[in-house]
């Protein structure tokens, strides 16, 4: 495996030709899957605009809209880690209202917020129709190796040492939940594509050997 470094710029283009290449007829779910740290909602906001110049419309969503309720995510504390790791997003709701519908044969009826943690209830939005040719692009932390349904997937990746510097002291209490992500899943191992982001201001694709 050998690593090649690249400009933030260039990684945008990379990937937006990568997806952009694909199926013109047809809807693409993709992760951009990453801690905070990793910063993976910058990355999926980068691929919008550049996404609809070569007319693939981009939508966003974010897991952070797709949390469970306070009651159910909380039940064991605010910060254990291993409710943040099985407990924290509402899978089941993103598979319902994003991923099936957006998937082949889905009716493309979704909505990109379900739930608004601030005030702890359903956000209301109303359902949007996708285009024929969309592109859902999904950002968050661990979402490779659970079941959910991609057509396309990016993983940030960080060093264990990278990872706990760059977490803020308000976060620190979910590395245990990503050190046991990287044991147990292994996402660098699976996903079409793979960055470091060690340095954000040097990422690096990780290059198939051979």
């Amino acid at each position: 495996m050998r690593v090649r470094p690249v400009s933030f710029a260039v990684l945008v283009d990379d990937l937006v030709d990568r997806l952009a290449s694909r199926e013109s007829d047809s809807r693409v779910r993709v992760a951009v899957d990453g801690a905070d740290a990793a910063d993976p909602g910058r990355l999926a906001d980068a691929l919008v605009d550049p996404l609809r110049v070569l007319g693939r419309p981009a939508i966003r969503v974010d897991t952070r809209d797709f949390l469970r309720p306070a009651s159910l995510r909380l039940e064991f504390g605010r910060d254990n880690p291993d409710s943040f790791y099985a407990g924290w997003f509402d899978e089941a709701g993103l598979i319902r209202e994003v991923l099936d519908p957006a998937g082949p044969g889905g009716s493309g009826r979704i909505v990109t917020r379900l739930w608004d943690a601030d005030a702890d209830r359903a956000a209301r939005e109303s359902y949007r129709q996708l285009p024929a040719n969309a592109i859902v692009l999904l950002s968050g932390p661990l979402l490779l190796g659970s079941g959910l349904p991609f057509d396309f997937t990016v993983h940030l990746g960080l060093s264990a040492a990278a990872l706990d510097r760059r977490t803020g002291p308000e976060a620190r209490w979910t590395l245990p939940a990503f050190a046991r992500y990287a044991g147990e899943v292994a996402p660098e191992t699976f996903a079409d594509v793979v960055v470091r982001v060690d340095d954000p201001r040097h990422p690096a694709l990780v290059m198939a050997s051979g």
